[in-house]
């Protein structure tokens, strides 16, 4: 359609234009419908999972530094597919299945306590649990922030 001084339409478009837009809608409405990358089926949870899992036994102990996690996530859902409460007692492992259950130790001073796995990480180079800010409180490591923590697997979760 050519622009001339008596067309009353102001802006001309091709007439394929509104074909392409009715197309283009019904794609991103069909994309905005695919579940969120961390829910779709997938053998790890978290990109940051190695391939192959490694295996744990109940009663196995693991020792290395632990952080904790707080505000930033409160709130927020966990890997597991739980929200996140920074006051309750819960931590992150990059490979231990949800809900095992796990004694912590802090190596400096003694302080111990149970607590569930329900998320992932932690992704700081050098560190193997992230706690809760509730849990972190119990083993006094607050001001730290990071603590030598032994690890010893109570009870292993679901696969």
């Amino acid at each position: 359609m050519k622009f001339n001084k008596t067309n009353t339409n102001r802006f001309p478009h091709p007439p394929y234009l509104a074909t392409l837009f009715i197309i283009f809608s019904f794609a991103v409405y069909i994309y905005s419908c695919t579940p969120a990358p961390r829910f779709r089926n997938s053998p790890h949870t978290s990109k940051h999972a190695k391939k192959t899992p490694k295996h744990y036994k109940e009663g196995q102990i693991l020792t290395g530094k632990a952080s904790w996690y707080g505000s930033d996530f409160h709130g927020k859902m966990t890997a597991n597919g739980e929200i996140y409460d920074m006051n309750k007692v819960s931590a992150a492992h990059k490979h231990l299945p949800f809900n095992t259950i796990i004694e912590v130790t802090n190596l400096k001073n003694g302080k111990e306590i149970k607590v569930r796995i329900n998320d992932r990480g932690p992704y700081a180079k050098g560190r193997i649990l992230d706690l809760s800010k509730g849990a972190a409180k119990k083993l006094g490591m607050m001001k730290t922030g990071v603590a030598e923590v032994r690890i010893r697997i109570i009870k292993l979760g679901n696969k």
